[in-house]
């Protein structure tokens, strides 16, 4: 058994178009490795997603919107709150929530959470998040 596989991508032609690596990821594994607090670690990337473990604790975020692409978060360990206008949902270990463009939310983390981002690449950069964001 393997954990990655390497493929070739051909055109119509039988020309060679590129090369890309099939590949097992482990997120607990990988959110576990980030040695510190609200750093943000890119897992995958799926069309023109990114998908992004981070460790967070003791932390509100202000209120944001994203105009142009829904945003999920993906509980791996730990609980944590998101907060909307108009009320609040709570995630605990295996739940996910998919947040629809343009509502307006901030996540509140008052305990050690580990979790999965998925967004639109370029939605996290190293201005937006105070310069912990690397890929």
């Amino acid at each position: 058994m393997t954990d990655a596989l390497c493929y070739n991508q051909f055109d119509k032609s039988g020309f060679e178009q590129e090369k890309y690596m099939i590949q097992k990821v482990n997120l607990k594994e990988n959110v576990n490795a980030i040695d510190g607090l609200f750093l943000y670690k890119r897992v995958g990337t799926l069309n023109n997603h990114m998908l992004n473990v981070l460790q967070a604790e003791h932390r509100t975020l202000d209120f944001h919107i994203h105009k142009n692409s829904d945003e999920l978060f993906y509980c791996i360990e730990g609980e944590f709150d998101i907060e909307f206008e108009d009320g609040l949902t709570h995630l605990c270990e295996g739940d996910f929530i998919i947040i629809p463009k343009g509502t307006k939310h901030r996540p509140i983390c008052n305990e050690l959470v580990k979790c999965l981002l998925i967004e639109v690449e370029g939605t996290l950069n190293q201005e937006n998040t105070g310069g912990t964001y690397t890929e």
